[in-house]
């Protein structure tokens, strides 16, 4: 097992837009390699799609889901 940490602006451009982090930690085990986000901003992370680029959190959006859930009953 090998394993570093990079800077996520050194990744390719794919790569570098689906992780919320400005670090990463890259893991290699048995051919396997790894991109692992480090720093607190994972949290912060917003969802992808209709929501990227906003503060749209895995939290908030699960909370307004089951408002309307509640509603609807």
């Amino acid at each position: 097992m090998s394993e570093l940490m990079l800077n996520t602006s050194t990744l390719p451009e794919p790569l570098f837009h689906l992780i919320c982090t400005e670090k990463v930690r890259v893991r290699e085990i048995d051919g396997v390699i790894s991109l692992i986000p480090i720093g607190d901003s994972i949290s912060d992370c917003p969802l992808r799609g209709i929501a990227a680029n906003s503060r749209l959190t895995v939290d908030r959006f699960l909370a307004m889901t089951h408002d309307e859930l509640e509603v609807g009953n």
